[in-house]
């Protein structure tokens, strides 16, 4: 599902992913102290778990994003993405998370999200939004989305295609199976 395009342009939540990583290296780390330190069964269920919650940091913070591409808008949610053509999107606005509706269904994209600060300052008006605010990046996106839907709306064709986080979900039941079967083992 990965576009080839070299126009395609993706928006990602910076502060996700720059958790996401202190997460991973964090994790990294204790899956080596594991392996250097415990070489047994306990030391299998141990690393598995770890591995899990790893595999679940990276779905949850780092794995969220929207690109946009001439052929198609990709929004890769936590375990899903969701492949658009251009001519079935119908409009995109922003609550939280961004929004793409189409004729049939709304999906929704944690790859584009407003911060909770932002929100509360634009409702209570005082200090002035700065140009580098989640409000600001959101209506960026919008608006790319909306000036893609213009372009290249007439021209693509196709289905919307829903497809789960094939990777992700595989190595998450491998890492399940391991542990239990080590859980069973110890």
């Amino acid at each position: 599902m990965k576009s080839k395009s070299p126009e395609s342009e993706q928006y990602i939540s910076a502060s996700n992913r720059i958790t996401g990583a202190i997460v991973l290296v964090i994790g990294a780390l204790g899956l080596v102290d594991v392996v250097l330190e415990w070489r047994t069964a306990t030391g299998v269920l141990v690393g598995s778990v770890v591995g899990i919650f790893m595999v679940l940091a990276y779905a949850g913070l780092m794995r969220p994003s929207v690109t946009l591409s001439p052929e198609h808008l990709l929004l890769r949610n936590h375990l899903r993405d969701h492949l658009i053509p251009w001519s079935k999107v119908t409009g995109v606005d922003v609550t939280d998370i961004l929004r793409v509706h189409t004729a049939d269904d709304r999906f929704r994209a944690p790859g584009v999200q407003l911060v909770m600060r932002d929100l509360r300052k634009q409702r209570v008006g005082g200090r002035k939004l700065a140009a580098d605010s989640s409000i600001s990046k959101a209506d960026f996106v919008v608006n790319r989305i909306e000036n893609q839907m213009e372009q290249y709306g007439d021209k693509s064709t196709g289905e919307v295609v829903s497809e789960w986080a094939r990777p992700e979900l595989t190595l998450l039941g491998v890492l399940a199976a391991i542990a239990i079967v080590a859980a069973v083992l110890r």
